[in-house]
């Protein structure tokens, strides 16, 4: 909704600045959006005075001309046929842009044909003030030379832009924020009352309505001898401020009391009308013929398409055929022309739920409809009708027949019993009955005080039904910003930690990642299906009815997909080295025990050059990512059990498994295949984790005991011992590892892998893996004795899980 700072000031008495409006009516809840002022695009243009223009000696078609201007005397070439001696011109300076023509003017004199120019001369459609191309603008000679031109054509006139919503269809009427305004006390109302005008004879016209419920009310009267034609130039400036485009009288006077009074009105050509007016449902099916209309029910628009009305639709219709989509649209055939002579005047009332549904199978939008489906003042239809009248006669002239009223007009909406103490207990707001008193009747409210007050409703403020609606309206214009902040009162007794267990492991985790160099991430639930396939997904049953975006259409399988594509943009645009995670659910079917929740993260494996050596990205790094999330989420990592992830999505050599036992998957980890990454049109390799983090086993309770002692060190050396076993090739390491650290827990400590073997000395199909043992004696220094003890159990153990010591 837009409207000019001086349109307002027709309706609101006030001395406040723009900047004033704006803060007020963003405390009254008005979301302003833009603020545009068209004399900040003119504020480098001027009034100049041409003093002479001559002929140019090297061109026909050119002219120097001396120009008197506030820089000074200036000598400017210009094409422009009217250009000549006396004339005041709108003059450009040196370097200024020129908004109409997208580009500006040179820092310094230039030749042209021979002759130095310095600055422009402008025309109106050259400054966006009109598409006036033919010559510059030829001013008022009264005009004083080197005022600023916005200034000097009542330009500097701001134009405000806010978001109406869905519960305050008033607001789309410059009268109804005028009157908030007042009520937080900007100004005074001084909207002038509609006086009401008398028809001189019956309405020729016969007007009916045959659907009561789509269409209550159809105010109609002729004005007969009209002359259209261009409106009043004050009328075009007002909205073309507004990006309206002037069309004619008659259509401008329409557009003006939309935006003025929101109440939306249609003219009628009588001379074009066959019999009465009827207002009735369409009787088309919607279905076009092959010339793109219907075989029934159709009409040509004024927005120059052509509609098919089905039993759904509200239509105007003479005795031959459809007029409009009443509340949505007009006809062709029925509009007025310059020619129009006689005209009859529709102020009507539409079913909101009707005109919306009309206007989105239609994928019609108009002015009239974006009123009407919200609703109307249903209490201004007289009033709309003597409006209409007032500004047809005093602009086009005629003489107006009596009011037809067919239907009946709803009745006013139910008076509200307020109880004034729900003011405080809602919002702990302490308000006299005199300010509130002030404050409802400031916006149209009636009220009779006594111990429950009776609210009298407004016909535009159909939005209120309760207490609580007013006391939102008190609060709102008394201001939010003045609402106190109040603590609650505290609850007795001891209250248990709102956060479930997986709420705190997982905060404990995103911070073990972040700390580990990685971002997080909050991405879309929803991916295109094409991807969802690549990891699993992707069935039709995952599929979204009403997507809001095509490639957005289904359930995720996975967080991956997301930051993996984050990932390429950020590498397209210089940031190669992405690292980011994400915590959020994973959708694997329908029911919501197939909604799981996930930790998941990539990193991009190109290396960053360092002093020290480039740190490589592989899989083992992902690994160590996904155990530092288990580990922060209190998983026992020394136990966990190594294996294949099942996902196809996975390099399958480059990639494990984290679980407890068989079935309790804790996390996949390693390299994504190179398939998958293809088919995301991802550049290089990457790898990734996927941490479950409700698979991990809640923890025990912990039984009521002493307090931990303190670390108790060992006062003896450990012993290191290295061991080199021949195992399958494709035997893992970790089962190795595993099998010498539980040869004798008490004892050893510790057990690593520091180096992989295959070629000469070991066989074909084998391999040899070195480890480093760490015994760590407790009572006494170990022995040889006691080394070899413990040597030939951990040789044992290992044999058992599948090596042999290598000779």
């Amino acid at each position: 909704m837009k409207f000019t700072l001086s349109w307002l000031k027709q309706h609101l008495d006030t001395e406040a600045s723009i900047d004033e409006v704006v803060e007020a009516m963003t405390l009254a809840g008005l979301e302003v959006e833009e603020v545009e002022n068209p004399a900040e695009k003119l504020k480098a243009f001027s009034v100049a005075k041409v003093l002479t223009a001559e002929k140019h000696p090297d061109a026909d078609k050119l002219k120097v001309c001396t120009v008197e201007t506030r820089d000074g005397v200036k000598t400017i070439v210009c094409g422009a046929p009217n250009a000549r001696a006396g004339m005041t011109v709108a003059y450009a300076p040196m370097g200024a842009y020129i908004p109409g023509a997208d580009f500006s003017l040179d820092k310094k004199p230039r030749k042209i044909r021979g002759v130095e120019s310095s600055g422009m001369m402008c025309s109106g459609k050259e400054l966006d003030l009109g598409e006036d191309a033919d010559g510059i603008m030829d001013l008022d000679s009264a005009l004083e030379m080197g005022a600023p031109l916005a200034d000097a054509l009542d330009l500097n006139d701001p134009v405000i832009d806010f978001e109406v919503t869905p519960n305050r269809p008033d607001w789309l009427g410059v009268d109804s924020i005028a009157r908030d305004l007042a009520a937080v006390g900007l100004g005074k109302l001084i909207t002038k009352p509609i006086e009401s005008i008398k028809g001189s004879y019956p309405c020729p016209v016969a007007i009916k309505t045959d659907v009561p419920a789509a269409c209550p009310t159809f105010v109609g009267r002729v004005i007969k001898g009209v002359k259209n034609g261009p409106s009043p130039q004050w009328l075009q400036d007002q909205l073309k401020a507004i990006g309206l485009r002037p069309i004619s009288a008659l259509v401008d006077i329409t557009n003006f009391i939309t935006y003025d009074r929101a109440r939306p009105l249609h003219f009628y050509d009588v001379a074009k009308l066959e019999g009465g007016i009827t207002v009735r449902m369409g009787l088309g099916t919607g279905v076009m013929d092959t010339s793109g209309l219907s075989t029934d029910d159709y009409f040509h628009a004024l927005n120059e398409h052509s509609y098919c009305a089905t039993p759904q639709d509200i239509v105007i219709a003479d005795e031959r055929e459809i007029l409009g989509l009443g509340g949505i649209v007009g006809g062709e055939r029925s509009g007025c022309e310059d020619d129009t002579t006689d005209i009859l005047i529709e102020c009507a009332y539409f079913d909101p739920l009707t005109i919306r549904r009309t206007a989105k199978r239609l994928g019609v939008n108009s002015d009239a409809k974006y009123r009407f489906e919200r609703g109307v003042d249903t209490g201004f239809l007289l009033g709309g009708m003597d409006l209409a009248t007032q500004m047809v006669l005093e602009i086009c002239g005629g003489e107006a027949s009596e009011v037809v009223i067919a239907g009946e007009i709803p009745t006013p909406p139910a008076d509200i019993e307020f109880d004034p103490m729900q003011v405080t207990k809602l919002t702990s707001l302490k308000l006299g009955d005199d300010e509130m008193t002030r404050i409802l009747e400031a916006l149209g409210f009636a009220v009779k005080t006594g111990p429950l007050w009776k609210i009298g409703v407004p016909t535009w403020r159909r939005d209120c039904t309760e207490g609580a609606d007013l006391v939102e309206e008190i609060a709102r214009i008394h201001g939010y910003h003045n609402l106190e902040a109040v603590s609650l009162p505290p609850l007795p007794g001891r209250r248990e930690p709102t956060a479930t267990i997986t709420q705190n492991r997982t905060r404990l985790a995103r911070r073990a990642l972040a700390s580990r160099g990685l971002s997080e991430a909050i991405t879309w639930s929803f991916v295109l299906q094409d991807h969802a396939t690549l990891f699993g997904g992707g069935e039709d049953k995952m599929l979204l009815d009403n997507p809001i975006s095509s490639d957005l259409d289904c359930m995720r399988p996975t967080a991956l997909i997301h930051l993996l594509l984050a990932g390429q943009r950020n590498a397209d645009k210089g940031y190669p080295r992405a690292a980011q995670f994400e915590l959020g659910p994973v959708y694997r079917g329908t029911n919501p025990n197939e909604q799981a929740l996930t930790l998941a993260g990539m990193r991009r494996t190109e290396t960053e050059r360092h002093w020290a050596g480039d740190c490589p990205v592989d899989a083992l790094a992902a690994k160590a990512d996904a155990l530092a999330a288990l580990e922060a989420m209190g998983a026992n990592v020394s136990n966990l059990q190594m294996s294949k992830p099942t996902g196809d999505y996975w390099h399958p050599g480059r990639s494990g498994r984290l679980q407890m036992g068989p079935k309790n998957i804790l996390a996949d980890f390693g390299e994504l295949h190179p398939r998958v990454l293809k088919a995301l049109g991802i550049e290089g390799r990457v790898v990734a984790f996927e941490v479950w983090p409700e698979n991990i086993p809640a923890p025990k309770k912990k039984k009521a005991s002493k307090a931990k002692s303190a670390l108790a060190l060992s006062d003896f050396m450990p012993v290191h011992r290295d061991f080199a076993f021949i195992v399958a090739e494709d035997m893992q390491a970790g089962a190795i590892l595993k099998a010498a650290q539980g040869a004798d827990k008490q004892l050893i400590s510790d057990v690593s892998l520091f180096d992989v073997y295959q070629g000469k000395g070991v066989e074909e199909g084998n391999k040899s893996l070195a480890i480093d043992v760490t015994l760590s004696p407790k009572d006494a220094t170990l022995t040889d004795k006691d080394i070899e003890a413990v040597s030939d159990k951990i040789i044992a153990s290992v044999m058992k899980a599948g090596g042999r010591l290598r000779g």
